[in-house]
């Protein structure tokens, strides 16, 4: 009798514990991917600037606050971002570039066709950068701060929603020299 009773229970106990995981993530966005390097620095790093002879490390993107954007050009979503990113640009938005495991003359024709909203790019054909920043692949944003500390990770594309609701918040507290709390 306990036999029956316990093959009928198991089933039920089973049901419970996977709606209660499943219930966890309820109202939880899924672009949203927690991000170990939060309110941590950026991390060093020495890479090749993209169509430049020249070297980029981290004391590169340090003094202002900027978008640090992970794209590629084999990514289709990183085109669906990059009129919102042009349009960030255009608005002052200093924005450097990380080339993901891209190769270089892709990613200038890529350039070429869509326009260039960066700063400055700098190159991770390997993706060990991307590696050290715990990047799930393309199209990625980081805010960071004067000193380059990571303020707020966005894995998907950017539009102007996501932008005025998400990323502007933190953006504009960091810019007016404000606590890194509206990004959160």
């Amino acid at each position: 009798m306990k036999t029956r009773v316990l093959l009928w229970l198991l089933p039920l106990i089973a049901f419970l514990v996977f709606a209660a995981f499943l219930m966890t993530r309820l109202g939880k966005d899924p672009a949203v991917l927690p991000s170990a390097r939060l309110g941590k620095p950026f991390p060093a790093f020495t890479a090749s600037a993209l169509s430049k002879p020249s070297t980029v490390t981290l004391d590169d993107i340090k003094g202002q606050v900027a978008l640090v954007n992970v794209w590629a050009s084999w990514c289709p979503s990183c085109k669906l971002e990059h009129p919102t990113l042009t349009k960030l640009a255009q608005q002052g938005v200093p924005i450097f570039g990380l080339n993901y495991k891209d190769k270089e003359a892709d990613a200038l024709d890529y350039l070429a066709r869509y326009g260039n909203p960066f700063s400055l790019i700098f190159t991770d054909p390997k993706g060990d950068i991307g590696l050290d920043l715990g990047v799930t692949g393309a199209p990625e944003i980081f805010i960071v701060d004067k000193e380059a500390n990571i303020r707020y990770h966005f894995a998907g594309v950017l539009d102007e929603s996501i932008w005025q609701t998400q990323l502007a918040p933190c953006y504009q507290q960091l810019l007016a020299g404000g606590e890194a709390s509206a990004c959160q």
